[in-house]
């Protein structure tokens, strides 16, 4: 016999005995005080012979009673108890494999309550990690998927780099192409880094209090080569003295981000504007562009990684700015809308909270 069934013997056989003993004790009690009040009220007088055979029915009476109920306790717990625990059990063992589909179905009948509570938990958790793993496939399919074009840029150009009596010009023009291609892969594996960072929270945000217009200002004028070369004209409308409480390194991620794609997507000649106002809960900036604009369908997914609504321009980017933009956003613990309409152009809005004490104490 195995040490586990040999123990699971034991253990019952204990719980048995000691349930046996417990129910000889309250009959024998019983049976004792029974007998007292006869002999004491009616005078009754019992010989050696006729105790010994109570004795003997009393003795049988425990033992029907400790099996009935014993039996009885036995067909609870499997049923109460056993069941519940087999079925919850199961499901996890099949979450641990990876199968997130697996449920703990709504159990019925009396004393159930605690253990669907605990299946609720457990299909809640299931169905998160569902949401998690099919996250986590995606991104890797993404990452795979975005890594081929540059690599395969590069290696092409590469092999024509290769060629005999190649000319000047076209040396320098493949020579280009590796360049931008191997820049836009190293471009997306810092986001995807900061991205991985910032999701797995080992980021963690490093508030200071600091002007805004003075941190907006400086962010937009890093783009002034490309605005000066695609002759857009830059509007702003600034407030004075808007100082929020945030960490400056990661809010600069969401202007540089707004900024490079309202130039990107705005064609020569076109406008992007910049705003800045307050209320008493939060400093609001606008990044408004006349751009291609984007329809309310592509808007629902622009958050999300690797989604690049505009395929005709996908070389200039990899989808995973407006995805770190927002993650950045939530961590601050503000908001972030867009409107736009194709072919008008887009705005983005963003509310960041503020911390009047600290506004009152700088002005």
């Amino acid at each position: 016999m195995k040490k586990p069934a040999f123990h699971r013997v034991l253990r019952e056989f204990s719980s048995f005995l000691l349930f046996f003993l417990t129910v000889g004790f309250v009959v024998s009690c019983c049976m004792m005080l029974f007998l007292n009040v006869l002999s004491k009220e009616m005078g009754l007088t019992y010989t050696s012979e006729n105790i010994a055979e109570a004795a003997k029915i009393t003795f049988l009476n425990v033992v029907i009673i400790t099996v009935l109920f014993k039996t009885a306790d036995f067909i609870r717990r499997k049923i109460m108890v056993e069941r519940p625990v087999k079925m919850i059990t199961n499901a996890a063992k099949k979450m641990t494999n990876g199968n997130f589909s697996a449920r703990v179905k709504h159990m019925r009948g009396s004393g159930m309550d605690g253990f669907n509570q605990i299946g609720e938990s457990l299909n809640a958790m299931a169905e998160e990690l569902s949401g998690v793993e099919t996250l986590r496939t995606d991104f890797i399919a993404n990452v795979s998927h975005e890594m081929k074009t540059p690599l395969a840029v590069m290696q092409n150009y590469g092999t024509l780099l290769q060629t005999n009596n190649l000319s000047e010009e076209k040396r320098l023009e493949y020579a280009k192409a590796i360049t931008d291609a191997s820049r836009r892969l190293a471009g997306m594996m810092t986001n995807i880094l900061k991205l991985n960072r910032l999701e797995n929270q080992q980021i963690y945000p490093n508030p200071t209090t600091f002007d805004l217009g003075e941190q907006l200002c400086e962010s937009l004028l890093q783009y002034e080569s490309t605005w000066e070369r695609k002759n857009i004209e830059i509007e702003t409308d600034i407030a004075e003295n808007v100082f929020v409480s945030a960490d400056a390194e990661l809010l600069s991620l969401v202007w540089s981000n707004l900024f490079s794609n309202a130039l990107k997507f705005t064609d020569e000649g076109g406008k992007v504007s910049l705003s800045l106002a307050s209320d008493e809960k939060h400093a609001i900036v606008k990044i408004s562009d006349t751009g291609c604009g984007i329809s309310s369908e592509v808007g629902a997914h622009i958050f999300e990684k690797f989604y690049q609504g505009d395929t005709s321009r996908a070389t200039q980017g990899n989808g995973l700015g407006l995805a770190l933009v927002r993650r950045v956003v939530d961590i601050m613990q503000g908001e972030i809308a867009v409107e736009s309409e194709v072919g008008v152009g887009s705005t983005f809005t963003v509310k960041i909270r503020r911390n009047k004490n600290e506004l009152e104490e700088n002005r």
